[in-house]
């Protein structure tokens, strides 16, 4: 989003966008009640609105460590026997992908139980917890002293990790979408040209972001520029086909055909 909030394409992009801010399940739920045009939306929620349209070019991924999404456990309660998990209500995506690979980790029977992004409060009600954005960082960043204050041993796995070494593919988040009647070719231009320039201003943006964060401005750079890839290329479009096949298998979603 670098143009629309820095320099003088900001104001010239206020004259064809209004941008309203708010997470991206909320996208989805305007884009599908009529509400809004474009959305930055969790891909489980193309398959939930199939008349969506992918804006090409843009996503946000990992191929590899993200850091940002995490499953927090107690080290004596192996996957296989986890039977609770309280999840993090924020992405509807993560935990898609979270049931599928308990499917594959041999365990169907796990629990999910919407709960606030609270680590503490999470694991004194389930045997694990998923946590996503700036919780999982701040968890990440504190584990050290949260190991020795609770005296108990946890394991933090990096979801979009254990998705690649599990399938191989690449853990795609989220898509610019756009309703069926919106023509999307100029508006991807922007959004494309708009990532571009945010790219060659990582250490602008994380000192912009270390303000207002309680995360040091190192960790930004790094997980800006290191753990997130933002370029829809052929490898993340075979990754959101491989996640929509596994979670119709899975019964996670409806069966889904994504036209890219």
């Amino acid at each position: 989003m670098w143009d629309f909030e820095h320099g003088s394409a900001a104001s010239t992009l206020a004259e064809r966008y209004r941008i309203e801010w708010m997470l991206p399940s909320e996208c989805a739920d305007q884009l599908a009640a009529g509400t809004a045009d474009i959305g930055l939306v969790p891909i489980a929620a193309l398959a939930q609105n199939p008349g969506l349209r992918v804006l090409p070019g843009c996503t946000i991924a990992s191929k590899n460590y993200v850091r940002s999404l995490l499953l927090v456990r107690r080290a004596d309660r192996p996957l296989a026997n986890i039977r609770t998990v309280a999840a993090d209500t924020a992405s509807r995506t993560t935990i898609a992908y979270s049931r599928i690979l308990f499917e594959k980790w041999g365990n169907r029977s796990a629990q999910f139980v919407p709960m606030a992004a609270d680590l503490d409060i999470m694991l004194d009600h389930a045997d694990a917890a998923i946590v996503i954005g700036d919780p999982a960082l701040l968890a990440l960043e504190e584990r050290a002293n949260r190991g020795e204050r609770q005296e108990e041993v946890l394991v933090y796995h990096d979801i979009a990790h254990e998705w690649r070494a599990l399938t191989g593919l690449p853990f795609v988040s989220a898509v610019w979408a756009a309703r069926a009647e919106v023509s999307i070719d100029k508006i991807a231009d922007d959004f494309i040209l708009s990532r571009d320039h945010g790219l060659v201003n990582i250490n602008a943006l994380a000192a912009e972001w270390s303000e207002k964060l309680p995360i040091p401005e190192h960790t930004i750079r790094a997980y800006l520029s290191e753990n997130i890839h933002y370029v829809l290329d052929e490898e993340c479009i075979g990754g959101m086909r491989g996640f929509f096949s596994a979670a119709s298998e899975a019964g996670v979603l409806p069966e889904y055909r994504l036209a890219i």
